[in-house]
């Protein structure tokens, strides 16, 4: 919700329910994924290879391979969703606490083929691989007993500062809001319609619901469903066994879902019924639904170089994914106030009702991070690894373009500079370990840590976020880091691994951002995964 003078609001050729730089954040994230012994060791594997993760990865990986393989991961991850913020859940509203959720996916199927040569280039190979590179699925819920303020007055304020007048959101017999071409903001004709804000009587502009003496609480749940997965093709080979080298081409399939509901209930609130402005109650619910849904592609190219058999020393460099997407959504809100007296009896008729958006539908293309990774790796022997990986994705370099209604793709100043104030580049330092017991039995160990990727002033509510549609609501991640176990054994050319994947994730959730000097309801939340991951392959 941009508030802009109304000459630049002018200016704006994007749909009002348009992209934000949120979808962008949310849409771009990357999660340590992939076979069991490549996260039982962190996915330390820049300068290792040897796996198929690592067609993911640094393709330089499929240089390593001396024979063919086939393997196929499954994935089982329970997860628990815990808010809190100082806030107490009130029993009375049914809610979980914590909320939890278990996703079972085949996580990684993939096959490499080694092509022996004679001469310098030893080996020449190719692999193909399917991976869920990331996971969506997410639910919660936050309470904020006595809220210091309410969604309908931020609502009222942009709305004003945009110049809107009530008969432009009002509609007539001839006139929908939604379909103006003056483009006015959805949420706002929401809420209007919903009687959420009202028209100033003192002046011009719009009010929102609370006044001086209203208490209220306000209610958050919050579903998010879907996936990113990318379909690799990957080529590599190996010059004198001392350079390998490696070149892959990424098809991505994205799916993203979320399911909001924001609720107010509110005491001494200002109500329009009964022909004025009156105090009572006010109680409104505002439901989201948006649905993403888009396919992309990547080009990566890496390098492993052993100038020693006891050295591996690997880097690699992918390009951003170029995404083509589209997002569709709607919204609704149920409402109900009533004007009360000074016993609390109800004065005249409540007003009541639900009010519906129309169903939103546009294009957009996003420009995902380039992500560039270094690795080293000692070999100790003939019985033990040790491998350091550090990655910087670019999400402040994220890029966003919206289609006009001649069907051309036009870069998105406002969304673009939105990036640049959120987000910045986020570093990610991978440790893994590998002992082989016997030559047939080998124990592993990993840690992950991925600092976050929001910018300080951002996080802290220092700005205004800006989102898209009717959903003000945007989800902030803090750091993340996994630590990681397992095991693996080879009879013959079958392989199998096993690995336990503890994941944590601290987010901060906003219902609506601050304005103003206004503090918006907001709770913290931690996101625990417990992944158990099993591979099975051949090598021959």
């Amino acid at each position: 919700k941009k508030i802009l003078p109304a000459v630049a609001a002018l200016a704006i050729a994007a749909p009002a329910w348009a992209q934000s730089a949120i979808e962008a954040y949310t849409l771009s994230q990357t999660q340590l994924r992939g076979t069991a012994r490549f996260m039982s060791m962190g996915g330390a594997f820049t300068a290792l290879g040897g796996d198929l993760s690592t067609l993911n990865q640094n393709p330089a990986g499929i240089g390593v391979y001396r024979r063919s393989e086939i393997g196929v991961t499954l994935d089982i991850s329970p997860s628990s969703f815990k808010t809190d913020g100082g806030r107490k859940y009130d029993p009375s509203l049914g809610l979980k606490n914590p909320e939890s959720k278990t996703s079972v996916a085949c996580n990684n199927f993939g096959y490499v083929g080694a092509v022996r040569l004679d001469g310098a280039l030893r080996n020449f190979n190719w692999g193909v691989s399917y991976s869920r590179v990331a996971s969506f699925d997410r639910v919660f819920n936050a309470y904020t007993p006595q809220a210091s303020t309410s969604l309908t007055d931020y609502v009222a304020a942009y709305t004003t500062a945009e110049g809107v007048t009530p008969g432009e959101l009002d509609f007539t017999d001839d006139y929908n809001p939604y379909q103006s071409p003056d483009d006015y903001d959805w949420l706002s004709i929401l809420s209007y319609t919903s009687s959420m804000i009202a028209p100033n009587p003192t002046g011009a502009g719009f009010m929102g619901l609370s006044q001086p003496g209203s208490v209220g609480d306000a209610l958050s749940k919050v579903r998010e469903r879907g996936y990113v997965d990318e379909y690799s093709i990957d080529f590599g080979g190996n010059v004198s066994d001392v350079v390998y080298w490696g070149i892959g081409f990424g098809i991505t399939d994205l799916s993203y879902t979320r399911d909001a509901l924001y609720s107010e209930s509110m005491s001494g609130a200002r109500v329009d019924v009964n022909g004025g402005l009156h105090t009572g109650n006010a109680n409104f619910d505002l439901n989201n639904s948006q649905r993403i849904t888009g396919s992309g592609w990547n080009f990566k190219v890496g390098v492993i170089v052993k100038p020693i058999n006891e050295l591996r020393i690997g880097f690699a460099i992918h390009t951003p994914t170029w995404y083509s997407l589209t997002q569709t959504g709607m919204a609704t809100t149920a409402y109900d106030y009533a004007q009360i007296d000074r016993d609390g009896n109800i004065v005249g008729t409540p007003l009541q009702g639900t009010q519906y958006t129309d169903d939103s539908y546009y294009n957009f293309r996003l420009n995902s991070p380039w992500r560039m990774m270094v690795g080293v790796a000692g070999v100790i022997g003939s019985q033990a690894i040790i491998s350091l990986d550090y990655e910087r994705q670019a999400f402040g370099d994220m890029h966003v373009k919206y289609q006009n209604d001649w069907g051309e793709y036009i870069d998105d100043d406002y969304v673009n500079g939105d990036i640049k104030d959120y987000f910045q580049a986020t570093n990610i330092i991978r440790l893994g370990a590998e002992y082989r017991v016997t030559p047939a039995f080998s124990l592993r160990a990993g840690y992950s840590y991925a600092k976050t990727n929001v910018k300080s002033e951002a996080a802290d509510g220092n700005l205004e976020i800006y989102t898209s549609g009717t959903n003000p609501a945007y989800t902030f991640d803090k750091d993340t880091y996994t630590i990681s176990a397992g095991a693996g054994y080879r009879y013959k050319g079958f392989t199998i691994d096993a690995a336990y994947v503890y994941r944590n994730r601290q987010s901060t959730y906003h219902a609506f951002t601050n304005f103003q000097g206004n503090l918006a309801p907001s709770a913290s939340l931690e996101q625990t995964t417990n992944s158990v991951v099993l591979t099975l392959g051949y090598r021959f």
